[in-house]
């Protein structure tokens, strides 16, 4: 592919807006979908993004290299489109706080955005601030030494944000809007917990600035968007004439629900389909326990039934009646015709049977127990309120734990307290680990009993044992 143009802006001439959004995550989900919007918002010239990476510096310099452009892939039963975004106009290494804290108090930023994953907003398993977690004890030494002058770069997304609202206050430059799109229930005000939480800690005053000046948006996020590999990456070369060493690809449908206020202004988002609403929460819920609920579930399921893709699990039908069985729990607790459940679960089977979309069951998987508290635990305990069982949302929690004790690779915020769950004999292993998710289920002896009947359901001796069954 040497005579291959690659991607830039003398290729692709598309206008540099200016910054006014800052990201705080840079990946493939911000790009197929904030970035999107933001690109096809009625008054885009005026909106462009600066992302920041989490972990590691790689997606920035990609990106960088190409003049921050890249190609969009909608991938459908039907084919594959191709479009380029251009609205990220600066990709940065989240390292690079000096950079963050710089556009962050700029007069002309009014939005930061966060899609920095449910674990790192570090909060524990009862909803509040984990400020005894290390990586709080390492982010206030590193804000202490950036408050005194010295060089102190907070290691964590919440940390790099905080030190960026404290430049923002003393740069006097007004109010803004702090807009999570994470997985979480009510992530505004989880983003405002977590926020808050650490600038207690921490101290300096800080904290009453936050709630005078900065608003905190909660969304609801929708589009499916598996790993790119490099046969994507040939793909696009061939089908469109040029190198692109980052696109993205992602299904047609996309869904963006907002509630909240912004203060300094915000892209007319709603001109490309994003919905603005004053109650968001329901939308939230079908979404967390239909679509993220079901994930889990494959995630989990699917694994220990020998599944790669969320669509290789869904074709199996021990994993299908366990998504179905949760649904019916869970929408039990959907109330409202606005949000046309049936419908909705219908365009999900038809989503996750798309099998050109190859979204990874292992990538799903990663923090278990910070998404389970939003995905399983509402379900469960709403159904066992209504003196119902809530076995099919109790059966997620199972499927995890087996997983968890199958598997010695896995990303969890409580990697260590799942090993030394483990690593206990007898009916402790199941009890420790419900705990680890909920605290409040690990003392109902009605639910340990129920989850630890529910282990080795997917196994394929108890799957074929089920088959026989009248």
């Amino acid at each position: 592919m040497t005579d291959i143009p690659a991607l830039d802006r003398s290729l692709k001439p598309l206008p540099k807006p200016p910054v006014r959004i800052v990201h705080l995550g840079l990946g493939a989900f911000h790009r197929s979908h904030q970035a999107w919007y933001t690109q096809h918002a009625g008054d885009a010239a005026e909106w462009g993004i600066a992302a920041f990476t989490g972990r590691r510096p790689d997606a920035a310099e990609a990106l960088s290299a190409q003049d921050c452009l890249y190609t969009l892939v909608e991938r459908s039963a039907g084919g594959d489109s191709f479009e380029v975004i251009g609205s990220i106009v600066e990709a940065v290494d989240g390292a690079d706080t000096a950079r963050l804290c710089g556009l962050v108090a700029a007069k002309d930023t009014a939005i930061v955005m966060l899609t920095i994953t449910e674990a790192a907003y570090g909060l524990a398993a009862d909803g509040t601030f984990d400020a005894d977690a290390p990586a709080v004890a390492d982010d206030l030494r590193a804000l202490s030494a950036a408050a005194s002058g010295g060089a102190g770069t907070p290691a964590t997304p919440l940390g790099r944000l905080v030190l960026a609202l404290a430049r923002r206050r003393d740069s006097g430059a007004g109010p803004i809007a702090v807009v999570s799109c994470d997985n979480l229930s009510a992530n505004g005000d989880v983003a405002r917990r977590a926020v808050l939480g650490l600038t207690a800690v921490w101290g300096r005053g800080l904290a009453e600035w936050i709630d005078a000046n900065v608003s905190f948006v909660s969304t609801s996020v929708d589009r499916i968007t598996p790993r790119t590999t490099d046969a994507d990456i040939a793909e696009v070369a061939e089908q469109c004439g040029y190198r692109d060493n980052s696109p993205v690809v992602a299904e047609p449908f996309r869904n963006w629900v907002l509630s909240g206020g912004f203060p300094a202004g915000r892209p007319r988002w709603e001109d490309a389909g994003a919905v603005i609403v004053d109650d968001i929460e329901p939308y939230e819920n079908r979404k967390l326990w239909l679509l993220n609920g079901a994930h889990s579930m494959l995630a989990y399921a699917g694994q220990l039934r020998g599944h790669a893709t969320v669509a290789d699990a869904l074709a199996d039908p021990a994993c299908r009646k366990a998504v179905e069985d949760f649904w019916d729990e869970a929408a039990r607790h959907l109330p409202g015709e606005e949000l046309d459940i049936p419908q909705y679960r219908q365009a999900l089977l038809e989503r996750f049977g798309n099998a050109r979309i190859a979204h990874r069951l292992a990538q799903i998987a990663a923090d278990a127990t910070t998404k389970l508290r939003m995905r399983a635990v509402p379900a469960l305990t709403a159904e066992r309120a209504a003196g119902r069982s809530g076995a099919g949302s109790a059966l997620m929690i199972a499927a995890w734990i087996d997983y968890a004790g199958a598997i010695s690779d896995f990303q969890d915020p409580l990697a260590s307290a799942i090993r030394d769950a483990n690593a206990l004999a007898g009916d402790g292993r199941v009890e420790t680990l419900l705990r680890l998710v909920s605290a409040g289920l690990a003392d109902d002896p009605q639910v340990v009993s129920l989850v630890r009947g529910l282990c080795g359901s997917f196994t394929a001796k108890a799957v074929a044992s089920a088959a026989t069954q009248p």
